[in-house]
């Protein structure tokens, strides 16, 4: 019997975190992945999960334990910076990279966008 994925296993995972594009039978979860609740959360995990070695690697060199605590500390950082800055970049490289419309957005956001746009239509009528 064959069954259609719906979530990738680990190393499809991985490779995701990497940049691969997963199965067409993924797509709800990538969609869900990339828009759904807690997203932008899941997208600075993502984005950490390459810098593992490079932590570790700074936890290795020689020197007292605050000095390569420090390193670890600024490198998280930075990278916390840059993967929160383009985090709105990667999101539609990725949606594109899936198949998904670049500027989708989740069904909350759009709830909420259209609640406003009606609110200003009707304050501000032509």
């Amino acid at each position: 019997m064959s069954r259609e994925q719906r979530r990738p296993n680990p190393i499809q995972w991985i490779g995701y975190v990497f940049g691969r594009r997963l199965p067409d039978s993924m797509i709800d979860w990538v969609r869900n992945d990339l828009t759904g609740k807690h997203a932008a959360a899941r997208h600075i995990l993502r984005g950490l999960i390459p810098f593992t070695p490079l932590f570790a690697a700074f936890l290795l060199f020689p020197g007292e334990l605050w000095l390569r605590g420090s390193m670890v500390l600024l490198a998280l950082l930075l990278a916390l910076f840059y993967t929160a800055a383009f985090m709105p970049m990667n999101r539609a490289h990725r949606l594109a990279k899936h198949g998904l419309p670049a500027d989708l957005e989740s069904p909350e956001r759009t709830h909420r966008r259209a609640q406003e746009r009606a609110t200003y239509a009707a304050q501000h009528p032509h």
